[in-house]
């Protein structure tokens, strides 16, 4: 009787215990989910702004972070822009004066732009490719849940990423 009465209030504190658990683990995935929505969406629209613009600002990039922190998770953002270097050599024909050779670019990252950007406008010019990584840095209720459930851990898994590029379309200095 006694072996009946154990194995009923185990199975009781399971039972219990997983009508808390999974509603947790449930909402705690929507959760990520709507954070995943929210920063795809910035995402994209900071860089359409910056490539249909030809312009980044301090004040767009602060909003963009301040919009992607709204979910509640911090985030890695990354930037480049890959700058066209334009090759001026003329071909000698006179029916063709277009360009010799190809198209180059340089690049500027994050840390080159930031630089840049404090008390200054960074301008593109059409060719120009803006682009815009971003990844959550903390763990999410999600992940810790997932991670003590199913022993899915790891120092590189991150929940929350998003990504987007796009080549510039106006030129920045308004020509």
């Amino acid at each position: 009787m006694d072996g009946e009465v154990l194995i009923t209030i185990i199975a009781i504190v399971l039972s219990a215990g997983l009508m808390i658990v999974f509603p947790v683990m449930t909402m705690a995935d929507r959760t990520d989910d709507i954070s995943q929505a929210i920063i795809e969406t910035a995402t994209t629209e900071f860089v359409d702004n910056v490539r249909t613009t030809g312009k980044l600002t301090l004040d767009q990039y602060s909003k963009f972070v301040e919009e992607i922190s709204s979910t509640g998770n911090s985030y890695d953002v990354e930037m480049e822009i890959k700058v066209l270097d334009e090759n001026p050599g003329k071909k000698t024909t006179q029916a063709e004066a277009t360009k010799i050779g190809e198209n180059v670019y340089y690049s500027k990252y994050t840390s080159q732009i930031l630089d840049e950007l404090e008390g200054q406008t960074i301008t593109l010019k059409e060719g120009d490719i803006f682009m815009t990584k971003i990844k959550n840095s903390n763990t999410s209720l999600a992940q810790q849940l997932k991670n003590v459930f199913y022993s899915v851990s790891g120092s590189d898994t991150y929940t929350n990423a998003a990504e987007h590029a796009g080549i510039c379309t106006a030129n920045g200095s308004g020509n």
